[in-house]
């Protein structure tokens, strides 16, 4: 019986040359990440919803219970290429309003933002050509009601493919 023995591999020391280039390597890696994170956050999303959030914030709850009275409830659907917008009130009956502006985003990015041209159809429905994709977006409405009342609301959906 023959056994052949191997010589063990020679062991590499550690020497403070290898640490400092492990730290520079290791260090190199996480703040190349951050900037590259920073970079995309500050250049897909401005982060400003309004110009004054103290001068919008005065006339906050007169504007949300004025907007409440209305008793609008919308939804929406993305049915292929189409946006479909349903706006009825509490009783279910369709509701068009005088003024009503619709812009589709993306929550953190402006990139995709499209303005929709709304169409009227039956049953209180209005809809609008889209180009949309898997992920989160947010349909924000702002118009104005018949009696002058101010509409803003905003719809956060998901889509999966």
């Amino acid at each position: 019986m023959s056994s052949e023995t191997e010589a063990p591999a020679p062991r590499r020391e550690l020497t403070g040359r290898k640490v400092l280039a492990i730290f520079v390597v290791g260090f190199g890696i996480i703040i190349g990440v951050n900037v590259f994170m920073a970079y995309n956050a500050i250049s897909t999303f401005p982060g400003m919803e309004v110009s004054s959030s103290y001068a919008d914030s005065q006339t906050f709850d007169d504007r949300r219970f004025a907007q409440q009275a209305l008793g609008w409830n919308a939804s929406v659907a993305i049915e292929g290429d189409t946006l479909v917008l349903t706006l009825v009130d509490d009783a279910g009956r369709p509701v068009y309003p005088a003024e009503l502006n619709a812009l589709l985003t993306r929550p953190t990015n402006q990139t995709e933002d499209q303005i929709l041209v709304l169409d009227r159809g039956p049953n209180g429905t209005l809809t609008a050509p889209v180009e949309v994709s898997e992920g989160r977006w947010r349909l924000r409405l702002t118009g104005t009601a018949r009696d002058g009342t101010d509409y803003r609301h905003n719809i956060t959906f998901q889509l999966r493919g």
